[in-house]
């Protein structure tokens, strides 16, 4: 059972259902070494080889070996610009398919749902593509071009339910699922008469093996179309968390934050233009945040004419800051944000109007007369007031289904699991979690955050499972 039905779920999904790589046989894949390892056993599928062996030595823009692996394998030069052909072939193997079941909220493609479909992409646009499908030949399909090599979530969102549909996965997914409790019990425990389960055909999933004392018990409820919810039960020897991080934004934890003109989503901004709650004369948007969500902001508030006061906690030349870490050609809005923040401090008015910047600031409050009191690094505070505040600092995955939300199974086991900071703790090669045998984390919830890297998690899993159930051949 997947938690998660995102670019991680699909791709595990796709592996599961039997779909098995291969090097294609005269393919040069441009790492001599790695090329050198792939003609050792080219009858062997990716997936049946030793996984640290083949990616021993790679680098890149991931720190997971099998991430950097998978990536270039199917994409072998994309980091210096080239557009070398994928060395893989795709080999449909339906007696190795390891029955399963994908749950998510949304539509397969999970968070690309609910961002603003006209949103571009970070990401250059063939990145966001899965196995043995272009996202580039899908899109050229439709007639559509890649903006500055890069795609709007709209596209993205489109093309995973597409993907799934082509490559006939829709029969393991439900949508419409939220799952409350992931929990071991006892094999004997579970009595025939409590398994329900989703699937109709179920009785594969009943057919644990001889040695499996324990297996998860997955509880949850289906929303079905008339707004019912149905209560579920499954029961699975492997779990496999791929829930992302798009659940809970952060929040400051400050006086006031909770009141009502204190928002933690981008979404608010756009609701309040549409329904003309705030325009070019109201008092300004604060914006709290120097990561790409605030930077969207800035430039949806600047598009529309919005006065926008800008307050981050760095100082405007920090290498930490994404901003220093993007190439300018390729990102030119984003470069724009990083110049009004640079260039329109309150400190000394610059060229563009309707924006003030507050580098090394953090909120102090938030009142109810909508006055936002601002303290900078020196202790001197100020006071703006606003027409409405955007709290956009990042987000933090919702694990409130698991045993003390997760948290054993991260990094420090004393902090709340986080993406960037303290990942949950997973065996590189098998992305099974080492506090917890037989549940898997992919994507994000493993450190991995990019799409184009998650999916060196889900050949890790599928390796792992297809050796679990014997179907790896010798």
């Amino acid at each position: 059972v997947f938690l998660g039905n995102g670019p991680s779920g699909i791709c595990l999904s796709y592996l599961l259902s039997g779909y098995i790589p291969y090097f294609k046989r005269d393919s040069l894949h441009p790492h001599p070494i790695l090329q050198r390892k792939l003609e050792e056993a080219p009858d062997v599928s990716i997936l049946d080889q030793d996984l640290e062996y083949l990616s021993e030595g790679l680098e890149g823009r991931s720190h997971s070996p099998v991430a950097l692996l998978f990536d270039t394998l199917q994409r072998p030069d994309t980091d210096f610009g080239g557009t070398a052909e994928s060395v893989l072939s795709w080999w449909h193997e339906t007696d190795r398919a390891i029955p399963h079941l994908v749950l998510g909220r949304n539509a397969p493609g999970g968070a690309w749902h609910s961002i603003e479909g006209s949103m571009v992409t970070l990401s250059r646009g063939e990145w966001m593509g899965l196995p043995d499908l272009s996202f580039k030949d899908w899109l050229k399909q439709k007639r559509r071009g890649l903006r500055n090599n890069r795609a709007t979530a709209e596209d993205i969102a489109q093309y995973y339910q597409h993907y799934v549909m082509k490559k006939g996965l829709q029969k393991n997914f439900r949508s419409g699922t939220v799952v409350t409790s992931v929990r071991k019990v006892s094999a004997e425990s579970i009595s025939s008469h409590t398994q329900k389960d989703l699937q109709e055909n179920s009785d594969s999933f009943w057919n644990f093996t001889e040695e499996s004392t324990e297996v998860f018990q997955v509880d949850g409820f289906f929303k079905t179309v008339k707004g019912n919810k149905e209560p579920f039960s499954i029961y699975a020897e492997n779990v496999v968390l791929a829930t992302g991080t798009y659940d809970s934004p952060t929040w400051l934890g400050v006086k006031g934050e909770n009141l009502s003109y204190v928002h933690h989503q981008l979404s608010a901004l756009e609701e309040a233009v549409k329904n003309n709650s705030i325009g070019i004369m109201s008092d300004p948007v604060l914006i709290v945040g120097a990561g790409l969500t605030a930077a969207d902001a800035i430039l949806f508030a600047h598009h529309c004419n919005i006065p926008v006061i800008h307050v981050f906690r760095r100082r405007v030349s920090d290498p930490g800051l994404i901003f220093n870490q993007l190439p300018k050609m390729m990102y030119p809005e984003y470069h724009k944000v990083h110049q009004m923040m640079k260039e329109q401090t309150a400190a000394c008015p610059g060229p563009y109007e309707c924006y003030i910047s507050l580098p090394e600031h953090h909120v102090l409050s938030f009142g109810k007369d909508k006055k936002c009191i601002f303290q900078d690094k020196n202790g001197c505070q100020k006071v703006y007031k606003v027409s409405m505040a955007l709290v956009l600092t990042g987000s933090n995955p919702n694990l409130s289904f698991l045993p003390n939300n997760g948290i054993d199974l991260a990094m420090d086991s004393d902090q709340p699991v986080n993406p960037k900071r303290n990942p949950i703790d997973v065996d590189p090669f098998t992305y099974e979690c080492t506090q917890e045998k037989g549940l898997y984390a992919l994507g994000p919830l493993a450190g991995d955050n990019f799409v184009r890297f998650v999916q060196g998690g889900a050949l890790a899993v599928a390796s792992s499972l297809l050796k679990k159930a014997n179907k790896n051949p010798p």
